[in-house]
């Protein structure tokens, strides 16, 4: 076959073809080669790397190809600008035929539309991704956990009427998991946004490192690997409504970075952009970290932090909320007979009790899987304490029981002394005190006052 013929059939398939020497200086080409890189017809013994850059620092490798210790050299989905909107990916293969080894054969193809493919597939399974992440931020038992008559709800209800009529505030929700954060965030944006104002979550914990960045800000074409179209950012997404963040506190310390400034501007800019955007939209933040501790330890910005504390709410955990927990529970029935077709009408007395003597260290979310759990089975017209299973904090049976003194000792002072221990412990912090002696906060402040009169 004739150099002719073999070019023609090369140039059918979209195939370029060249051959370099030992010192990769460019020998011989065909026409297809020209045409993806111009630049090769520009003077006589162009370099390898002058006409392509990307092979730059891979001479060793070249080199063991030429010497038959590797037999080839892919370089996947190089890219060019033809223009300001056109992109073509080549693929490039490198080898030296056994009949001459003094040779560097390189063949390029056209693969723009197997790039653009993979591409989408990438794009859908980030997609996937941030999805899963939204519907796993999403929680059922949250939407009911400020249901109550408490005066801690109460108090929280009021604050969230405030809070709500400042259109674009930086807000931090707070407290142990499964006190209703995400319920909370959604409350604020419904008392405050426009019917079709957008409510953007995103579970900081959920999303691969690698991804949150783009997935917060957006990114432009090229911006990196693989990026063949432009994609807005849920910041963007968010504009006009609520961005909630939840488990902030896992954000990489480099993101804080980024987030603060965007929290101070409402300004940022998309990966691979020089153009700034900006925005308009309420930011929730929500954790159940203690994030004085984590700025102690280098792992969250204590610029971040203050920033974040311009407005923020301490979410109670069920155990304070006393009577709300029966409360709760009847809710629950009332859902849980719609979902499984069960008439249940309540609670027995002695239900009821075990309900209300339990700490709830998983709150609102442990109130509701035991419901559903006692539902599922239920056979009678009311839910007994046996069929109530709650797992009880088991004690360390290695531990030393605690022994009287054998002088005897005053129950008063001990408890005064627990009391006051407790406080001190806790800073001065009444929840976090009653949580320390598996107290309610009102029980606490009782026992307080009963001490202080003394």
């Amino acid at each position: 076959m004739d150099k002719t013929a073999f070019d023609k059939i090369l140039q059918t398939v979209d195939i370029g073809f060249a051959v370099f020497d030992t010192q990769l200086k460019l020998r011989e080409s065909n026409r297809r080669f020209r045409q993806f890189f111009p630049e090769s017809g520009s003077h006589s013994e162009q370099t390898l790397a002058e006409i392509i850059p990307e092979t730059v620092g891979l001479e060793n490798i070249l080199q063991e190809i030429f010497e038959a210790k590797k037999k080839k050299l892919v370089l996947p989905f190089i890219n060019r600008n033809i223009d300001a909107e056109t992109t073509i990916y080549y693929t490039i293969i490198f080898f030296t035929p056994s009949i001459q080894n003094n040779s560097l054969f390189c063949i390029i193809q056209n693969v723009t539309r197997e790039a653009e493919l993979e591409q989408r597939l990438v794009q859908k399974e980030r997609e996937l991704v941030v999805l899963h992440t939204l519907l796993k931020g999403y929680d059922e038992d949250s939407r009911h956990a400020l249901l109550g008559q408490s005066s801690a709800i109460k108090k929280i209800q009021a604050t969230i009427e405030k809070i709500a009529r400042v259109p674009t505030t930086t807000i931090l929700l707070y407290g142990e998991s499964g006190t209703g954060k995400n319920l909370v965030a959604r409350s604020i944006h419904t008392l405050a946004a426009q019917k079709d104002a957008p409510f953007v979550e995103i579970n900081c914990a959920a999303i691969p490192e690698t991804l949150l960045e783009s997935e917060l800000f957006g990114y432009e074409r090229g911006a990196f690997t693989n990026a063949f179209t432009s994609r807005k950012g849920l910041i963007e997404e968010a504009d006009g409504g609520t961005l909630f963040l939840d488990e902030i506190a896992e954000l990489p310390l480099k993101i804080q970075a980024k987030l603060l400034s965007f929290m101070e501007t409402r300004r940022f800019r998309r990966l691979g952009s020089n153009e700034e955007k900006e925005v308009r939209l309420r930011l929730i933040a929500a954790t159940n970290r203690n994030l004085q501790e984590m700025v102690k330890e280098g792992k969250f910005r204590e610029d971040l932090l203050y920033r974040l504390f311009i407005v923020s709410v301490e979410l109670p955990p069920l155990r304070e909320l006393d009577q709300d927990v029966l409360l709760l529970a009847d809710y629950f029935i009332e859902i849980y007979n719609r979902e499984f077709k069960k008439k249940v009408k309540g609670l027995t007395a002695a239900a009821r009790r075990k309900l209300l003597n339990h700490s709830w260290p998983g709150n609102v979310r442990e109130l509701s899987n035991v419901i559903e759990r006692a539902m599922i089975f239920a056979e009678k017209n009311h839910l007994d304490e046996t069929d109530l299973l709650i797992t009880e904090n088991i004690p360390n049976k290695r531990g030393k029981m605690w022994q009287l003194p054998p002088g005897g000792l005053s129950l008063d002072e001990l408890e005064r002394s627990l009391l006051f221990s407790a406080m001190e412990q806790a800073q001065g912090n009444k929840s976090k005190a009653a949580r320390l002696l598996g107290l309610s906060r009102d029980a606490l402040r009782y026992r307080l006052e009963k001490y202080s009169e003394k």
